[in-house]
C-alpha cells in the first residue's frame, strides 16, 4: 500500500513541476522555476521510492533461470 501511494505522490507532484515549468516559460518569474526545480526533484525521489519498494529483494535470481 505504501508503494501505491509514493507512485501517486510522485505522479502529483510531477504535475505541479510541470505547471511550474510551464507558469516560468510564459511569466517568466524565477521563483516558478525554482519551485518546479524542486518538485521536479522530489517526484524523481518520490518515484526512485515506488521504484526501490517493488524491487524483489529476497528471491535471487540466477542467470540460467
Amino acid at each position: 500500500m505504501k508503494d501505491l501511494l509514493y507512485a501517486v505522490l510522485a505522479l502529483i507532484v510531477a504535475g505541479a513541476a510541470a505547471y511550474f515549468f510551464y507558469k516560468f516559460q510564459t511569466a517568466k518569474d524565477s521563483n516558478s522555476l525554482i519551485i518546479g526545480i524542486v518538485l521536479a526533484l522530489l517526484a524523481i525521489v518520490l518515484g526512485g521510492l515506488f521504484m526501490y519498494g517493488r524491487v524483489n529483494t529476497h528471491d535471487d535470481i540466477h542467470i540460467t533461470e
